[in-house]
Formats: C-alpha cells, structure tokens, sequence
C-alpha cells in the first residue's frame, strides 16, 4: 500500500509539472505599450530598461503592470496592486488578475495587474520578490499622476501571488530619500494586504503537497530559500492589517500554511480578519458558484468599508 502511495504521488508530481508547462507554453505575456483606450487598459513596463537581472528581452523577461481605470468615473482615491498566481509556472492572468481588477474597479479603485517574472522562466527567488517590489514603489510614487492616495494601497494575491503578496508585506523596503531613481525613494509596503488560499509553505521539502523546491529543481537549495522567503517568519508589528480566505478542503495548498501565517499576525498584533471556508477547491478566484464561498467577496468589500477604502472622502486630497 505505501508503495502504491508513493507512486501515485509520483505521478501526480508529473501531471501537475506537464500541466504547468504547458499553460505555459499557450498562455500568453502582456506587451509594454499596447494601450487599449476604449477599456480604459494600458500596459506599462516597471523598470524602463532591462529589468534587474533579466535574461533575455522576451515579453516573459520583462516584468509588467496593467492598469485599469476606476469605473463609472468614481474614483475613491485608493488602488489595488495584484499579483496572480499559478505556482511560479505561469500566471492566472483572467481568473486572479483582470476579474479580480473589474471587481475593485467597479468600486472605485484604480488596478494595477502585475506580471511579475515567473521560475518557469529561470528567475527563481527572490526575483519575483524585485518585481513585487517595484510594483508597489511604482504605484506609490505616482500616487498623484494615477490619483491615489499614497497611503491607501491594496495589496491582493492568490496562491503563488498570495505567497508573493505576504513576502512582499514582510520583507518591504522602507525607501531611499537619496536614490537617484524617484521610484526607489517610496516605500514598497503595502497598507493593507488581501490573500485568496496562499501557497503560504511554498518553499518545502516535504513533497506531500505542492512543493516549489520539487517543481523547480532546487531541493538541493531548499532549506536555505526556506529560511529566506517563508512569509510566516518574518511576521512583524509592521506587517500591514490582513484578510484572508481559504477553503479547508483545499487539496494543493493545505489551509494549515495560511494558520500559520495567520498564527504570526496574531501573535504580532496585527489587525488581521479570518474566513475559512468548509468546501471549495483551490483556484476558485472570486468565486467558483458555491452559495457559501461565492459569499467572501462579499465580506471583503465590508473589510475594505470598515477601512475607509471605499470613501473618497477620507483620501488624502
């Protein structure tokens, strides 16, 4: 029985690595400077030559923001940052990143979808960790141009973007007010962070559940990326007020990795609101048709209120 066991995780091991490589290989990358006025999209580039260590000048070699415009002309001053997952191997670009914009946008939010540069593609950690924080210092330090307030930045990821969200919320840099680059001056922590079932135990040897250090080829090294960018340790007074949802019957990412992490905000002080949800598998993005787990966009909307997110009176004029 055991070596049945084994086998059939094997297995399952190498259907997941197919399938990630093939998503792959037929999704599509956002292009810098392709700007769809009419839907109020536009693509930009976060650095404006070759990023940091960049391997090549692909469309998967340049990391990337999407933004999209409040709707309705309603802005309310605050703005999302989004990171989509799809385990470092590809990004769910519709699913965790432009319904997930709509949805913000429609309640007055300015979005801002990252494609930030994936292991599939050679850039193992923490090179995705430089493009998340990019992204953030970049929204922050055009707050005027994009009409935000800089004080009012969401940050939202699913599952490998969930683990890149929290990392992102740990490990930000405060800024530096003599960089010659006005970007680098602003401060990449985000004020508030959302994560939608985050692959929160990522970086693991144990090959039981969804291990990065399996899928990339870097178990040799896995104990040291564990160490350096398990978002749970690095937890702090500073982290900024959480809320998170997860399934407990999700059968890629246990829910036992977002207790953690959940765990670490508690014991830190951080204002931190909780849902887990009894059914519903992993990659159900706002929804996936459930009565109950259709409701989380629901509550998130009422945490975002409670924070004055949602009022344009309350932003810094």
């Amino acid at each position: 029985m055991r070596r049945v066991l084994l086998v059939a995780m094997m297995m399952m091991g190498v259907l997941a690595g197919a399938a990630f490589a093939q998503a792959q290989q037929q999704e599509p990358c956002p292009v810098p400077g392709e700007n769809n006025s009419f839907m109020g999209i536009q693509t930009v580039r976060l650095w404006p030559g070759p990023a940091p260590e960049a391997k090549g000048t692909t469309c998967w070699d340049v990391p990337t923001m999407t933004i999209f415009e409040p709707q309705h002309g309603h802005a309310n001053g605050s703005a999302v940052v989004i990171f989509p997952g799809g385990a470092y191997a590809h990004l769910a670009a519709n699913l965790e990143g432009g319904q997930v914009a709509e949805w913000f946008t429609a309640r007055g939010f300015r979005a801002f979808v990252i494609s930030y540069r994936l292991s599939s593609h050679g850039y193992i950690l923490p090179i995705p960790l430089l493009d998340a924080r990019r992204a953030i210092q970049t929204v922050r330090a055009r707050a005027a141009d994009y009409d935000i307030d800089p004080n009012r930045i969401v940050l939202i990821g699913f599952s490998a973007g969930g683990h890149l969200a929290a990392l992102a919320s740990t490990q930000f840099l405060p800024g530096n007010p003599n960089a010659e680059d006005p970007i680098d001056r602003v401060s990449s922590r985000p004020d508030f962070l959302v994560l939608g079932y985050p692959w929160i135990g990522a970086i693991s040897s144990d090959t039981s559940h969804l291990s990065y250090c399996k899928l990339f080829n870097v178990m040799d090294r896995c104990e040291e990326l564990r160490k350096k960018y398990s978002p749970d340790l690095y937890v702090t007074k500073d982290t900024p007020p959480t809320f998170w949802y997860h399934t407990f019957n999700d059968g890629t990412v246990p829910v036992e990795q977002g207790l953690r992490f959940y765990e670490a905000l508690v014991k830190a002080g951080v204002p931190a609101e909780a849902h887990i949800f009894a059914n519903g598998p992993h990659g159900t993005g706002l929804g996936s048709g459930d009565p109950a787990l259709d409701q989380w966009p629901s509550l998130l909307e009422t945490w975002l209120r409670l924070h004055g997110l949602l009022d344009k009176s309350k932003a810094a004029q």
